[in-house]
C-alpha cells in the first residue's frame, strides 16, 4: 500500500495536480464547526449546506465502504496579471481569477476519474468516486487533514509554496492506503486577510459569515443584495478575491501551466460597460464552459448595476443605465435605479474597505 500511495502521488503529477496527499474519514471536528456555523446562520440563502446531514462530515456514509480520501490541488493563478490594478480603476469589471478561464469541475473531474482508472488497473477492482466542489464534501478540512496546507483565517487552504491560488478535488476510495500528516499553521499573528476584507465578512479568525461576502452576494445569493453592503462591493461582479491579495504567502504562488485556466473573452480586460451592454444571448455564448454561467444573465445584470452605480459619474454609464432600465426584470431594475441614484447624486466610487454602517 505504501508503494501503491507513491505511484498515486506520481501518476497525479503527471495529470497536472501539483500536490496529492491521503487522508482518513474522520472529520468529527470538523463537522462540528460546520454545525456551529450553520447554527448561527452564516450561510445565509445555501440551503445545500445544511442538507445531507452527517454525511458531509462522515465520508463512509455518502459513499459506504470508502476508507481513504485521496486530495489533490491545481493551480489556477493567471500569468502576467495585476488584480490590485483592476480594482482600483473603477471603470474595470473585476471577475475572481478563478473564473476567468474555462470552467475547472469538468477538466479536474476527468482528470481525476483518469487517475481512479489507473489506480483500479494496478490494485484490480476497487470502490471509488471522485469529486470537484460536488456533492456533500468538506473539501477544505479534506486537504488540511490531507497535509495539502493550513486552514487561513479567511477560511481558505494556505499551502507555504503555493499560496491560495488552486482548486481542490478528492477521490473516495476502499483502499486501506497510508496517510499523511497534517501540517502546522503558519498564520502566526498576521490577520491582513481579516484588515482588507472591504465587507468584513471575516467576522473572526477562521470564522466567515456569508451573508457579507461578496463571492456569495454575486455568486450565491439570488435576491436584493443589502443596500448597505453595495457600496463596499466596489467594481467586483462576480466574486472576490481581496482575502487572497492580502494573504503573505501568496507571494510565492505559481502561475497556472493549464491553458484552459487562462482567460477568455477578454474577461481580465473588460470595462464594466462593454459586460453591461451583454443581451442574454451573447452572455450564454461568451459564458459557454465557464463557472460565470451559473449565475445567470438576471444576476450578472444585478452584480454589473452595482458595480456601475460604484463607479465615477460618467454620462455613458447613465445612459446605459437607463437604456436597460426599459426591460430589466423587477431584480434587476432595483439595483438599475440604486446605480442611477448614485451617479445623479453623488457620483458613486466609495472607499470599498470602510467599515459596514452599523444596523
Amino acid at each position: 500500500m505504501a508503494e501503491l500511495a507513491r505511484r498515486i502521488k506520481q501518476w497525479a503529477r503527471e495529470l497536472g495536480f501539483q500536490q496529492t496527499g491521503i487522508t482518513d474519514t474522520d472529520l468529527e471536528q470538523a463537522g462540528a464547526r460546520l454545525r456551529a456555523w450553520l447554527e448561527r446562520g452564516f450561510h445565509g440563502e445555501m440551503a445545500y449546506m445544511a442538507r445531507h446531514g452527517t454525511k458531509r462530515y462522515r465520508p463512509e456514509e455518502l459513499v459506504p465502504g470508502t476508507l481513504r480520501i485521496i486530495s489533490v490541488r491545481m493551480d489556477y493563478r493567471p500569468p502576467e496579471d495585476d488584480p490590485a490594478l483592476r480594482l482600483r480603476d473603477p471603470a474595470a469589471a473585476y471577475v475572481s481569477r478563478y473564473a476567468l478561464g474555462r470552467d475547472y469541475h469538468k477538466l479536474m473531474r476527468k482528470r481525476l476519474q483518469k487517475l481512479a482508472r489507473r489506480m483500479e488497473r494496478e490494485s484490480g477492482p476497487l470502490g471509488y468516486r471522485v469529486f470537484v466542489d460536488s456533492a456533500p464534501v468538506l473539501e477544505k478540512p479534506i486537504a488540511v487533514k490531507a497535509g495539502l496546507g493550513w486552514m487561513g483565517k479567511h477560511s481558505n487552504l494556505v499551502n507555504r509554496e503555493a499560496g491560495s491560488w488552486f482548486f481542490l478535488g478528492e477521490i473516495y476510495t476502499d483502499l486501506p492506503l497510508p496517510v499523511d500528516k497534517p501540517v502546522t499553521d503558519h498564520c502566526g499573528r498576521c490577520t491582513a486577510c481579516m484588515d482588507l476584507c472591504p465587507t468584513r465578512a471575516i467576522v473572526a479568525p477562521y470564522l466567515v459569515d456569508a451573508r457579507r461576502c461578496i463571492s456569495y452576494l454575486t455568486i450565491e445569493h439570488p435576491g436584493s443584495i443589502p443596500e448597505a453592503l453595495r457600496p463596499l462591493m466596489g467594481n467586483r461582479i462576480y466574486g472576490c478575491d481581496d482575502c487572497l491579495l492580502a494573504c503573505p504567502w501568496n507571494r510565492f504562488s505559481p502561475t497556472t501551466k493549464e491553458a484552459d485556466f487562462l482567460p477568455r473573452h477578454g474577461l481580465d480586460k473588460a470595462t464594466l460597460l462593454t459586460l453591461f451592454g451583454w443581451d442574454e444571448k451573447r452572455f450564454l455564448k461568451r459564458t459557454e464552459g465557464s463557472a460565470i454561467r451559473r449565475i445567470g444573465h438576471q444576476r450578472w445584470q444585478r452584480n454589473l448595476a452595482v458595480a456601475l452605480g460604484n463607479s465615477t459619474r460618467d454620462e455613458a454609464v447613465i445612459e446605459a443605465l437607463k437604456n436597460r432600465l426599459k426591460d430589466a426584470s423587477p431584480l434587476v431594475a432595483e439595483h438599475i435605479r440604486w446605480a442611477l441614484a448614485r451617479q445623479l447624486e453623488d457620483g458613486g466610487q466609495v472607499n470599498s474597505n470602510q467599515p459596514l454602517p452599523s444596523s
